[in-house]
């Protein structure tokens, strides 16, 4: 077993949900100070973030990552331990295996192979990881920027670990992201019998109309470094329990991914036009995970 498919595996196995890093980061800080590397433990609110460095000079090259992973959903639909990394016909399994702990692994031992043959090296090479990045992403990678920008310390070079290959290892490399924005949409109604409607206002037939639309719109067509903005509903809620009761509210947690040819204000102005044409009685909060760009030239590109 490679030293990184032991990281990695030592990874899997700490229950990292969001924004719970379990220890991962002290693994990863230990195991570099050996090497020499300088390690800041820099926690915002429930959010913790390593930055550690290997040399004192530019430039500064940054690998940057995350140890928190989404939930595992129903138990029971696993065939492996989510959180006890097993092989099995070649593929490694568990929570975390593509996204994206393999991702630190490689760029841990990566890092350490480097300084291992130039311990001498010019420039600086750093980690950047956080355990806020499936979440809001609002105490990680944020704030440690905003810590070196105080400290007067500038990124020249990034490279982000996430998982982006689409057939096979490393066939695409992205040079951007897309924007994600998401929505915590409440559609009020009056609660009552299912016996006396009329008596009621039912929440999820009101939603229905406004749901049907904004799922059939085609926000905008991509272009050459992204695909169209995409709108998903990943949780909606309405009801007691009782089959006889009419609800008096609907919840729903939306996203968008959105592309450099549509703007937040585009989506946000959108979403209240059709919730006011359906004449719905609502409250709507908005939150900016973050928004789109491209890296378009640069050394490290051309290189890519």
């Amino acid at each position: 077993m490679t030293d990184t498919l032991k990281l990695t595996t030592e990874l899997i196995n700490r229950k990292t949900l969001t924004p719970d890093d379990n220890g991962c980061q002290k693994i990863i800080a230990e195991r570099l100070i050996k090497n020499r590397f300088n390690a800041e433990h820099l926690r915002f609110d429930d959010v913790d973030n390593l930055w550690i460095t290997h040399g004192n000079s530019g430039p500064l090259f940054v690998f940057a990552g995350h140890t928190d992973t989404v939930p595992v959903g129903p138990i029971e639909k696993w065939n492996t331990d989510p959180f006890k990394a097993e092989i099995k016909e070649g593929y490694l399994y568990g929570r975390g295996a593509a996204d994206m702990k393999s991702g630190i692994a490689a760029m841990v031992t990566a890092a350490e192979r480097y300084v291992e043959k130039n311990p001498n090296h010019s420039g600086t090479i750093a980690l950047l990881i956080t355990s806020d990045e499936e979440g809001l992403s609002i105490n990680g990678t944020r704030k440690v920027i905003d810590y070196l920008n105080e400290n007067k310390i500038k990124i020249d070079w990034c490279v982000v670990g996430e998982p982006s290959s689409d057939k096979q290892l490393a066939d695409v490399i992205r040079i951007g992201r897309r924007g994600s924005l998401n929505g915590i949409l409440t559609i009020k109604g009056i609660q009552g019998h299912v016996a006396y409607p009329d008596k009621a206002d039912n929440p999820i037939h009101k939603a229905s109309e406004f749901l049907n639309e904004i799922t059939s719109i085609q926000w905008d067509q991509g272009n050459d470094s992204f695909p169209p903005t995409s709108f998903q509903i990943s949780n909606i809620n309405a009801g007691t329990g009782a089959d006889n009761v009419i609800p008096d509210a609907l919840n729903l947690l939306f996203n968008f991914r959105y592309s450099t040819e549509t703007s937040q204000d585009e989506i946000e102005n959108k979403v209240e036009e059709l919730l006011k044409k359906f004449s719905l009685d609502y409250t709507l909060e908005w939150k900016l995970s973050g928004a789109p760009f491209v890296t378009g030239s640069g050394r490290l590109i051309d290189v890519a």
